[in-house]
């Protein structure tokens, strides 16, 4: 064990001697490295488009609102209510407390 210890210290050594050599900041790459044009940046982070216009030019269509939500609203309200939903699921503890849902 102390054999391969030693064997890896001056590989260690070594190492990091070359990467220091490496590390060392050229004449050309100034301040100037930081940045880059607008045309690359965006050619780099090309993100898809998100087209609001469904069809024939109109907006996108509203969500459908959830038939449930006022029972899930209910069952929030109760502290016990909510407990048991957190374990079983809100339909079975709206049912438990409130009867059928």
């Amino acid at each position: 064990m102390r054999a391969l210890v030693l064997l890896a210290l001056p590989a260690l050594l070594a190492l990091l001697l070359a990467g220091q050599t490496d590390a060392k900041p050229s004449a050309e790459s100034g301040k100037d490295a930081a940045f880059v044009s607008k045309q690359e940046g965006t050619e780099v982070v090309k993100r898809p488009r998100r087209y609001l216009d469904y069809g024939m030019g109109g907006p996108a269509p509203a969500p459908y609102p959830d038939p449930l939500e006022p029972k899930r609203e209910m069952c929030e309200l109760s502290a016990d209510c909510d407990e048991l939903a957190d374990h079983i699921g809100f339909a079975e503890a709206y049912r438990r407390f409130y009867g059928t849902a």
